[in-house]
Formats: structure tokens, sequence, C-alpha cells
């Protein structure tokens, strides 16, 4: 099996990311909608809001998977950041998630002075609630209703995780 590199979005990667974004597989998971626009990538790519950090996971230079951090910008909720991700549906099951998450908790936890990282996900989503409790996130809540998927109202987990603390 090839390397999975992890490394910065940059803007070579636009039509790769919209791709990904517009698998079925991976929009029913996410926030996105069908069909994103190209205009819609270049847009985040070229202008960023602020504190945004966008990892991508490469396999054979090919861009599989994509990470949105955002640090919030608000000084007293700048211990705390957001993140959004998404996996080539065909590259599944391969430790894009795991590789992605990895190199997000360490930039979080060892450069950005992130104590807590917080994320949404459908509570259906079996696969993802694996790999983010592996990785130390805690259900806090769940969001009745949360999002439109597929026309019908889904609920969705709010998580967190929390630096460890030092011995």
């Amino acid at each position: 099996m090839s390397e999975i590199v992890i490394r910065h979005a940059e803007l070579r990667d636009l039509d790769a990311l919209r791709q990904i974004n517009a698998q079925p597989e991976v929009y029913h998971n996410t926030l996105q909608i069908p069909h994103p626009a190209l205009e819609m990538w270049e847009e985040r790519m070229k202008h960023p809001p602020a504190g945004r950090k966008q990892l991508v996971a490469c396999i054979d230079d090919v861009v599989v998977g994509h990470l949105a951090l955002s640090v919030e910008q608000n000084p007293r909720r700048s211990h705390v950041a957001t993140f959004g991700m998404s996996v080539c549906g065909k590259q599944r099951n391969r430790g894009i998630a795991s590789a992605l998450l990895s190199s997000m908790v360490d930039l979080c936890d060892n450069w950005l002075r992130i104590d807590r990282i917080e994320l949404t996900v459908f509570v259906d989503n079996a696969p993802a609630l694996a790999v983010y409790h592996k990785f130390g996130f805690e259900i806090e809540g769940t969001g009745k209703n949360y999002a439109l998927r597929d026309g019908q109202y889904v609920d969705a987990y709010f998580m967190a995780r929390f630096k460890p603390t030092a011995k």
C-alpha cells in the first residue's frame, strides 16, 4: 500500500477538492451540497477566512482527502478550533481520515495553542464516529433536526476533544 502524505492544501488542489466533495457518499455525510462549483472552491482557497488551515491527504501525489481547520478568532475562544473533513469514497478504509486527524491534532496541540477541538457529525455516520472516538473526541450533545439531507432532517452530535494535560 502506498504511503499517505499530509500537506497543506494548494491552489493546484482546487479541482481535486471539488471532485471529492461532489461524490454522493461525501456530501451525504457533510454539509456540502451536490454539484459544487469550481468557483466556490477557488474562493475558499484564494480568500480563506482568518484562522483557516487546510490540509490534504495524498496517495501517489493524488489528493484523496481534505481537512479544513478553523481557529476561532474571538479572543475569548482563541483556544478553540473546529474542522470539517472529507475523504474520497473510493479510498475509504485506508487510514486517510486517521492520517488527517493525526496531523490536525499535532498542529493543534503543539503549534497553535488549541486546547479544545470541536466538530459536528451526523448521528448515523458510524465510520466517522469510530475515528473521532479513536482520537479522543467525546459526544457533548445532540442537535435534533440539525440539517437537511436527502429531503429529511437528520440529527447530529456535537463532539469535542480536549488537549491532554501534561503530567
